[in-house]
C-alpha cells in the first residue's frame, strides 16, 4: 500500500480582492470590449473573495513579452516550490536529503532544466534522486501527479516520493487580449504551490497519527473531439487562455457517467464516499458536481472554501482542498474522491481511504536523521497564509 503523509502549501505575497480586479478590468477594457457590463457580472458570480498573485496590480497594467513572463515564472516557481516543500516535510519528520523521487507538475511556464532540477540544487537534495517533471495537464495535474506518486510508492514500498505542483496563472493575463475567455480567466485565476509527501508501506512513520490516507484506486478518461475545450495558445506576449463555455455542461453530460461507472467498478455508490475533494474550477463547475452526484453543496464545502479564499490555481487547487480535508478528524475506513478536469479534454479520479497504521515503526528524532539540511529549519515569511 502507499500513503499520503503530509501536505504543505505556499502562496505569493500580493492579495487581490475580487472587487479590485473587477475595477481594473472595467478600466482596462471599457473602451474596447462591447457590453463590458455583461462580463463584469462574472466577477460577482465566481464565489471568490480574494486571490494571491506573484506580481502587484501595477505589473498587469504594462506590456510584457513571453520571455519576461517566463523569467518571473522560473524565479517564483522555485521560491514557492521550496517553501511548500519545507512546510510539507516539517510535518513529516523527514529531511529534503532523504527524498527518493521528486515529481514536479506545472502548466503555466517553461523551464529547461526543469523546476525540479532547480529545487534539487536549492534544497541540497540527494544527488541520486529520481525526477519526473510533468507539463501540460492544466487543472487535472494535481490529481494526476498525486496518482503517479502513489503508484510509484506502491511499486517501490521503501521509497519517499515528493509531489510538487506550482502554478502562476496570473502571469498569463494579457491586457491586449479582448476575448471573453481572457476576462473569465481574469475573474478566476490565481497563483500558488503545494507539496505532498507520499511513502510506501515499508517507510517508517516518524510522526504518528490515528489514521493515514491510503491509495485505493484511480481512473482517467480522455474524451474524443475535445482538444479545443481548454488549454493555451502560445502568443508572442504570453500564453493565451482557451476556455469553452460548455465545461459545466460537459461535467454533467460526460464526466457524470464516467464517475458513476468508476464507483460501480469499485462496488461503491456516491453515498459510500464521505469526503469529496474536487478541483473548484469555478462556481458553476462545483454546482455541476453537486448535480451529477446528487449531493448537497455542503459535501463540497472544502472546495468552496478554497475557491473563496484562493481562487483557481489550476493543478495546485485540489491539493489545497486535500490539505484542508486532512486538517479534519477522520474515522478509519472513510473514503474520499479527488477529481479534476484538464486539457485533453480529460477527467481524473483518485479514490483514497483513511486507514489506521497497525504497527508503527520506531520513531526517529529529527536531530538523529542523517544528511540534515541546515536550510530546513529556516523561518518562512510572515505573510504566508496557513489554511485553517
Amino acid at each position: 500500500m502507499s500513503r499520503i503523509v503530509a501536505v504543505g502549501t505556499a502562496v505569493p505575497p500580493h492579495i487581490f480582492r475580487q472587487s479590485d480586479v473587477k475595477s481594473y478590468v472595467e478600466h482596462t477594457f471599457s473602451d474596447s470590449v462591447e457590453h463590458i457590463d455583461r462580463y463584469l457580472s462574472i466577477f460577482e458570480n465566481t464565489a471568490i473573495q480574494q486571490r494571491r498573485m506573484s506580481q502587484p496590480l501595477e505589473w498587469f497594467q504594462e506590456d510584457h513579452t513571453f520571455a519576461q513572463r517566463n523569467q518571473i515564472y522560473i524565479e517564483m516557481a522555485c521560491k514557492l516550490g521550496e517553501e511548500a516543500i519545507l512546510r510539507c516535510l516539517a510535518q513529516s519528520g523527514y529531511q529534503t536529503r532523504e527524498i527518493d523521487h521528486l515529481i514536479f507538475v506545472s502548466t503555466t511556464g517553461l523551464a529547461t532544466p526543469s523546476i525540479d532540477a532547480h529545487l534539487v540544487h536549492r534544497l541540497n537534495m540527494n544527488p541520486h534522486i529520481k525526477r519526473t517533471p510533468i507539463w501540460g495537464l492544466g487543472c487535472a495535474g494535481g490529481v494526476v501527479g498525486l496518482t503517479r506518486a502513489l503508484e510509484f510508492a506502491r511499486a517501490c514500498p521503501d521509497e519517499k516520493i515528493l509531489l510538487v505542483a506550482v502554478e502562476l496563472c496570473g502571469l498569463t493575463f494579457r491586457k491586449n487580449d479582448r476575448s471573453k475567455s481572457n476576462i473569465v480567466a481574469t475573474s478566476l485565476f490565481a497563483d500558488g504551490a503545494a507539496a505532498v509527501l507520499v511513502t510506501g508501506s515499508e517507510v517508517p512513520i516518524r510522526v504518528p497519527q490515528d489514521t493515514f490516507l491510503h491509495y485505493h484506486s484511480s481512473q482517467s478518461r480522455v474524451f474524443p473531439d475535445s482538444l479545443d475545450v481548454m488549454g493555451w495558445d502560445l502568443e508572442d506576449d504570453g500564453l493565451k487562455v482557451v476556455f469553452s463555455k460548455e465545461i459545466p455542461t460537459l461535467v454533467k453530460k460526460e464526466v457524470g457517467p464516467v464517475l458513476q461507472s468508476f464507483l460501480q467498478n469499485q462496488g461503491l455508490t456516491h453515498k459510500d464516499i464521505q469526503r469529496w475533494m474536487a478541483h473548484p474550477g469555478g462556481k458553476k463547475v462545483l454546482q455541476a458536481y453537486e448535480e451529477i452526484t446528487g449531493l448537497p453543496a455542503e459535501s463540497f464545502a472544502s472546495a468552496s472554501e478554497i475557491l473563496r479564499d484562493f481562487g483557481n490555481m489550476s493543478s495546485v487547487t485540489v491539493l489545497f482542498v486535500l490539505q484542508h480535508e486532512l486538517q479534519n478528524q477522520h474515522l478509519a475506513q472513510e473514503k474520499g474522491i479527488l477529481m479534476a478536469m484538464g486539457p485533453g479534454f480529460s477527467a481524473e479520479f483518485l479514490l483514497v481511504e483513511w486507514l489506521p497504521i497497525q504497527q508503527e515503526s520506531q520513531l526517529i528524532k529529527p536531530d538523529h536523521i542523517p544528511y540534515a539540511n541546515p536550510r530546513y529549519q529556516r523561518q518562512l515569511p510572515d505573510w504566508e497564509v496557513e489554511l485553517t
